[in-house]
């Protein structure tokens, strides 16, 4: 058996550890690093980059079949759904070099590609190796979780970890669930030349808010997205090439099924009990800091950690353990600020508190503004005029941003670095922004705020007036 000590072991090669990989070992730190399957993680394998690629593909077919608006001639596209997954997997090879064992070999960290296992407080065991560390960083992310439906194990059926692979195009695919994963996959399908069913338990994007999550359902229905919600599947049956879905909505059957009802945490190999590691179905249990509240030595990291389950969270988690591993500088992360996106067409983003979780934290000392894509010129000229955005602001500053729209994902960056950063909604009013562009949305909404300020003020008037009358 070999014994390795050193100051930082991390369990997990997606974005949390190998941010942390990277950052300590070139500040200094002695890094192992364990990964029993595939550099790069979930998100560069079954998730973000695979996802995207596909969307991509499937924007394109969607553009050749819809262009008489601008004047350009509307073709049937053809589509080659194996080449389109020969793309997906060419920007996964394009990406991968960064997250290889190799380039974390040569910035110095021991890369140890075996799955590891507490063997006591302070140890971890990883195939003839045992490493003995300051500290542990538990970042092994999460996988699909496929729920218990009865018949489901009998069927074969797909999760993002495997529909990627899928070379045959299905002629009618079935997804249960309809949150980002599961409408991205379906509106990707759809334009892919599909036909496609979605089948939700509750109420398809639950998590976002209502108004905004209709706007994009009703660009979905009408891009002939089955859409049934409020229907739990309570059993599943059939066979490759057939299978029913059976609801209390009724009985849905296709030739291929995707299940995209949720995440789990991987943690069943790490023996925590072991570890002293106090943790649950959410992941490890951890305090602010990160820092698990049973053992000092163990942080975690990611979606593990038991919070947002997204790729920048795992990298903002990064920086807040690589600030108290390396300088013992306090630090603790916070949630306001962190915005996520759903990569439809359009897109639905969000970061902050929605209006309602706003109007019951805030009460009547919240304002809303809205303001609407089809105001905004680069919109209009682009045929992009779908869409709104909504802030919630209060004592003059956002504590929130709501964004269903052409580029929502981009725009909603503008807002995350105000809330992170404190600012007032007078520092977006007083941005300047290239003309015409569809960030030019923010800054109307941010004017939107100060309009009834300026313009329906008696006191500004006055003010105008004595202005005009008696300064030369």
């Amino acid at each position: 058996m070999n014994r390795i000590k050193t100051d930082i072991c991390i369990i997990g090669g997606g974005s949390g550890g190998l941010s942390i990989a990277a950052g300590a070992v070139q500040m200094g730190a002695k890094v192992v690093l364990l990964e029993g399957h595939k550099m790069g993680g979930d998100c560069l394998n079954y998730g973000c980059v695979p996802s995207k690629a596909l969307i991509a593909s499937a924007k394109q077919a969607y553009a050749m079949s819809h262009g008489e608006s601008l004047g350009v001639g509307e073709v049937e596209p053809t589509i080659d759904y194996a080449a389109a997954k020969d793309h997906v997997h060419d920007v996964i090879a394009t990406i991968a070099p960064v997250d290889s064992v190799e380039r974390f070999e040569g910035l110095g960290v021991h890369v140890i590609e075996e799955y590891g296992t507490f063997i006591s407080k302070t140890e971890m065991q990883a195939g003839d190796n045992i490493i003995e560390a300051r500290r542990f960083v538990v970042a092994t992310g999460s996988g699909p979780f496929v729920p218990p439906i009865p018949g489901l194990e009998d069927v074969p059926h797909y999760t993002n970890e495997n529909i990627f692979d899928l070379r045959e195009k299905p002629k009618h695919l079935i997804v249960i669930g309809g949150g980002p994963i599961g409408m991205e996959m379906a509106q990707a399908h759809r334009r892919l030349g599909c036909e496609v069913t979605v089948i939700e338990g509750m109420k398809a994007f639950g998590k976002d808010d209502p108004e905004m999550a209709a706007i994009v359902l009703d660009k979905l229905k009408g891009e002939g997205i089955d859409i049934v919600e409020d229907a739990q599947a309570e059993k599943i049956s059939g066979k490759e090439g057939e299978i029913t879905v059976h609801t209390p909505k009724g009985d849905f059957t296709g030739s291929h099924l995707l299940i995209a009802v949720g995440r789990k945490v991987n943690i069943d190999k790490l023996d925590l009990e072991t570890g002293g590691i106090a943790h649950d179905r959410s992941g490890v249990k951890v305090g602010p800091d990160l820092r698990s509240t049973t053992n000092k030595k163990v942080y975690a990291a990611g979606d593990v950690a038991g919070g947002l389950q997204f790729t920048h969270v795992a990298g903002y988690h990064a920086g807040v353990l690589i600030r108290s591993m390396l300088f013992g500088l306090p630090s603790k992360q916070r949630t306001d600020h962190i915005p996520w996106a759903t990569y439809t067409d359009p897109e639905l983003a969000q970061v902050g508190l929605t209006e309602a979780q706003a109007k019951k934290k805030h009460g009547p000392k919240l304002e809303v503004v809205r303001f609407e894509y089809h105001h905004n010129d680069r919109a209009i000229a682009e045929r992009k005029t779908t869409g709104l955005i909504k802030v919630m602001v209060v004592k003059g500053r956002p504590v929130g941003a709501s964004i269903a729209g052409h580029l929502a994902g981009e725009l909603i960056g503008m807002w995350a670095m105000a809330i992170a950063n404190n600012l007032k909604m007078s520092a977006i009013a007083n941005t300047v922004l290239p003309y015409p562009t569809i960030s030019e949305v923010n800054k109307r909404a941010a004017g939107a705020y100060f309009s009834p300020r300026l313009f329906e003020s008696d006191t500004v008037k006055r003010v105008v007036g004595f202005v005009q009358r008696w300064i030369p």
